[in-house]
C-alpha cells in the first residue's frame, strides 16, 4: 500500500505542472496575438472609449486650457493631428458637433420658379354695368381688404334705366291696386258686388307677376339683390354704383369632392389658404381712369391673392417617375432660396400638389407644382396714407426644389464642409480636447449640402467632429508636415 501511494504522487505532481505550463503558454499566445493585431483593434477601441467619455468643452467654443499641456500624448499621431489655439479656433469659425445616426433622404435638385395658382391668384374686377367712372379710390400696388371701395360708376346704360323705370311704375301700380282693394273690402252694405273685388284681385296678381319679371331683369342687368331691394324701398332710380373688392372664394367645399393623394396634397394648403383668415389683396394692372366710359364686363383692375403660390419645378424627362413616386408617397419637398449674399433659406415640409401630364416639346422638360405658403414680410403706408404690403415670395422668383427620391435609415450624415478630400481619400477631423485627429472615412453618397458616411467603425456615435473648415484643417496639417499645399485640395472639379 505504501509503495503504491509513493509511486502515484510524482505522476499527479507532473500532471499539475504540465497544466500550469500549458496555461502560461496559452496566455503568452493571446498576448502575442493581441500585440500583433493591435493596429486593427486598438484605435477603434480608443475611439469608442473617447466617444463614451465625451468632451468636457462646449461643442462650438474654443477649448479651455489643457491641464496636460507640455506633456506628450502618445495616442496622437503628429502626422495626422493638429492642435488649435483659441485664436485659430475663432479665426476659422469652427463648428463642432456629435456624430449621430439619422435617417437621410436622397434628393434630386430641380430648378423652379414661383408662379401663380391658375384660377386662384388673379382676381379680375370687371364693370358690372355700363357707365362712366366717377372715382378711382385705389392705386397700383396698393393693398386692399375684401369689401374696400375700389371704383364708383355712374350708370348710363339705356336699357337699365328703362328697366328700372318700368320696375318703379309697376311698384306704384301695385300700391294703387292694394289700396283700392282695401277700400272696397271696407264697404259692408252690399253696394259693391263681390265680382268687382274679385276682378281687382286678378289685376293685383298680374301686377305681382310683372314685378317679379322686372326684378329678375334687373338682376340679369348686373344689379345685386340688395340694390334691387334698395330701389324698391327708396323708389328712386339707381344712378351710381360702388364697385368693391370681392371676398376671396372659399374652395373648401370643392376639395371635399376630390379624392386621392393629389387631393390630399392640395387640401392641406387649401384648408388654410382660402378665406380661412383675412389677408390683403394687391391691386395690379389698374386699367381705367376717372372719366372713362366702360361697357358691362370691361376689366377695371386685377387683384392678386398672394397668400399661397406654386413653385413650378422644371425637371428632366428622366426624373418624372421619381417625382411621381415622391408625390404618391407624400414625401415632403424642400425649397432652397438664394439671396444676393449667397445665403440660402430652406423651406421644409412642402407638398407636391400635382404633376403635369405632358412633357415640353422643345426643352423635353416636365413641370410639377409644389404648394408654397406665403407670408407678409413688411406692411407700410405710402402716399396719401395708402396701405402697402411686401410679400416674402415674389412671382417669378427663382429657387431650387430638393425632391426626395430615396430614403435611408441609420446613416452618419455630415455637412460637406466637414469632409476634406485629398486624392482618393476623404477625411474628417475628430476632436480630442484642443487637438483634432484626422481620420479617413468612406463616403457613400454626396450632394451639394451633405455627405453620407459608411457606418464601418471609422466613426462612432457620440464622437465630436469638426462640422466646418475641414479643408483649412487639412491644409494646416500639410503645412505642419512640410508638404506643399495643393490649393485645389478638398474641392470637386
Amino acid at each position: 500500500m505504501q509503495n503504491s501511494l509513493a509511486s502515484s504522487q510524482p505522476v499527479g505532481h507532473g500532471s499539475h505542472r504540465s497544466t500550469l505550463i500549458a496555461s502560461i503558454l496559452g496566455m503568452l499566445a493571446v498576448v502575442a496575438v493581441a500585440a500583433v493585431s493591435y493596429p486593427a483593434w486598438g484605435p477603434p477601441a480608443q475611439r469608442w472609449i473617447t466617444s463614451v467619455s465625451g468632451s468636457a468643452s462646449p461643442d462650438n467654443s474654443a477649448p479651455a486650457a489643457d491641464e496636460h499641456e507640455g506633456h506628450d500624448h502618445a495616442a496622437h499621431d503628429d502626422a495626422n493631428s493638429i492642435e488649435l489655439s483659441p485664436q485659430a479656433w475663432k479665426n476659422l469659425g469652427l463648428k463642432v458637433g456629435p456624430v449621430e445616426l439619422s435617417d437621410y433622404e436622397r434628393t434630386i435638385t430641380v430648378p423652379a420658379l414661383v408662379v401663380e395658382r391658375p384660377g386662384r391668384t388673379t382676381i379680375q374686377v370687371a364693370a358690372p354695368l355700363t357707365g362712366m367712372v366717377l372715382g378711382v379710390f385705389v392705386a397700383q400696388g396698393q393693398a386692399v381688404q375684401p369689401g374696400d371701395l375700389l371704383f364708383n360708376l355712374r350708370l348710363t346704360h339705356e336699357d337699365l334705366v328703362q328697366t328700372q323705370t318700368e320696375f318703379l311704375k309697376t311698384l306704384e301700380s301695385l300700391d294703387v291696386e292694394n289700396r283700392e282693394i282695401d277700400r272696397l273690402k271696407k264697404i259692408t252694405q252690399g253696394a259693391v258686388a263681390g265680382k268687382v273685388i274679385l276682378d281687382r284681385e286678378y289685376e293685383k296678381q298680374k301686377l305681382e307677376g310683372l314685378l317679379r319679371a322686372q326684378h329678375e331683369a334687373l338682376l340679369l342687368h348686373g344689379l345685386s339683390e340688395e340694390q334691387v331691394q334698395q330701389i324698391s324701398k327708396d323708389r328712386r332710380l339707381l344712378r351710381e354704383l360702388a364697385v368693391r373688392a370681392p371676398n376671396v372664394v372659399n374652395h373648401e367645399e370643392e376639395q371635399r369632392v376630390l379624392s386621392g393623394a393629389a387631393a390630399n396634397a392640395v387640401a392641406q394648403a387649401s384648408h388654410s389658404e382660402d378665406a380661412v383668415e383675412e389677408h390683403p389683396l394687391v391691386v395690379q394692372n389698374l386699367t381705367v381712369h376717372q372719366g372713362d366710359v366702360v361697357e358691362a364686363g370691361s376689366p377695371l383692375c386685377e387683384l392678386a391673392d398672394l397668400k399661397v403660390l406654386y413653385a413650378e419645378g422644371r425637371g428632366f424627362e428622366q426624373d418624372a417617375q421619381q417625382v411621381i413616386r415622391a408625390a404618391e408617397n407624400e414625401w415632403p419637398v424642400k425649397a432652397v432660396f438664394q439671396d444676393n449674399a449667397n445665403q440660402a433659406e430652406v423651406v421644409t415640409g412642402l407638398r407636391i400638389a400635382y404633376v403635369a401630364n405632358q412633357v415640353q416639346a422643345e426643352s423635353r422638360a416636365f413641370h410639377f407644382y409644389v404648394t408654397l405658403p406665403n407670408a407678409i414680410q413688411r406692411s407700410f403706408e405710402g402716399p396719401a396714407g395708402r396701405p402697402y404690403v411686401a410679400w416674402k415670395y415674389k412671382l417669378g422668383q427663382r429657387l431650387n426644389l430638393l425632391t426626395p427620391v430615396e430614403r435611408w435609415s441609420r446613416k452618419i450624415v455630415l455637412p460637406v464642409q466637414a469632409i476634406a478630400q485629398e486624392g482618393a481619400e476623404n477625411y474628417v477631423f475628430v476632436r480630442d480636447g484642443k487637438r483634432f485627429d484626422r481620420r479617413p472615412v468612406h463616403v457613400e453618397y454626396r450632394d451639394p449640402r451633405n455627405v453620407v458616411l459608411a457606418n464601418d467603425g471609422s466613426l462612432f456615435p457620440g464622437e465630436h467632429v469638426a462640422l466646418s473648415s475641414a479643408h483649412q484643417l487639412q491644409m494646416a496639417i500639410k503645412n505642419k508636415s512640410g508638404g506643399g499645399v495643393d490649393p485645389h485640395a478638398g474641392h470637386n472639379h
